[in-house]
């Protein structure tokens, strides 16, 4: 397809524009960068030197003692108030768990007193001395198999020679 002179020299002439418009663009956009970090620089000296102190000041004109009062208040409650009512209950209960201990254990005592004491071993015991001398048999016929000696489960160690010819 092929363009008459003058429709290439315009389009030429509108390439050219729309370069400089995008070279003008890219300037602008620089531009803009400088100015925002500038005024993003500003605006950090702005927050050290104005703001920051005024809302510490406000801070520890305002809140600071609220905080402390609240702070002291819980503190006189947990120790002046809810420990002691809680070691008296903590207490209370120890002192009545000893008291049903001592009855009890004097209780059992007298029943203890009334029914003789056995002498010897018991069932039990018998039968576990009887399961106990079982399995060191066990162990013991266990130990006289691996260790018997069996000349038929020998095996030389050289292989024999065949016989010379």
């Amino acid at each position: 397809m092929s363009l008459s002179r003058k429709r290439k020299k315009e389009l030429r002439r509108l390439q050219n524009d729309a370069n400089q418009l995008w070279e003008n663009q890219q300037a602008l956009v620089g531009h803009a960068a400088d100015v925002a970090r500038e005024a993003g620089r500003q605006l950090g000296s702005l927050n050290r030197e104005q703001i920051v102190p005024v809302v510490q000041d406000t801070y520890n004109r305002r809140v600071a003692p609220v905080v402390d009062r609240g702070v002291k208040m819980s503190k006189h409650v947990v120790d002046d108030k809810f420990v002691p009512m809680v070691g008296g209950v903590v207490g209370s209960a120890l002192s009545a768990w000893d008291v049903a201990n001592a009855k009890r254990h004097g209780v059992a005592v007298k029943a203890r007193k009334a029914v003789p004491e056995k002498s010897g071993p018991g069932l039990g015991s018998v039968i576990a001395i009887i399961l106990g001398a079982a399995a060191a048999v066990g162990v013991l016929y266990a130990a006289w198999q691996t260790l018997r000696a069996d000349d038929e489960l020998w095996v030389a160690d050289d292989p024999l020679a065949a016989p010379d010819a």
